[in-house]
């Protein structure tokens, strides 16, 4: 399933990026500018994460609940 812009990045997709982002961040290999600019976007992309993470765990409280009723 494609995602468009207004849909939210699915948790894998914030994952992945993170996961890629970190990967550079670690080898420190890139030019100190892109190390601070890939900083930034794992910064971004694990607020977003855990912004998602947490939609999704109540979404299935939820769930959870109205199978209980």
């Amino acid at each position: 399933m494609s995602r468009t812009e207004t849909t939210p990045p699915a948790f894998e997709e914030l994952l992945a990026g993170l996961e890629q982002t970190i990967t550079l961040l670690a080898t420190g290999t890139a030019p100190l500018e892109e190390l601070v600019a890939a900083h930034q976007k794992a910064v971004r992309l694990l607020a977003a994460a855990s912004a998602r993470l947490d939609e999704l765990k109540s979404r299935a409280e939820q769930a959870a609940r109205s199978l209980a009723e």
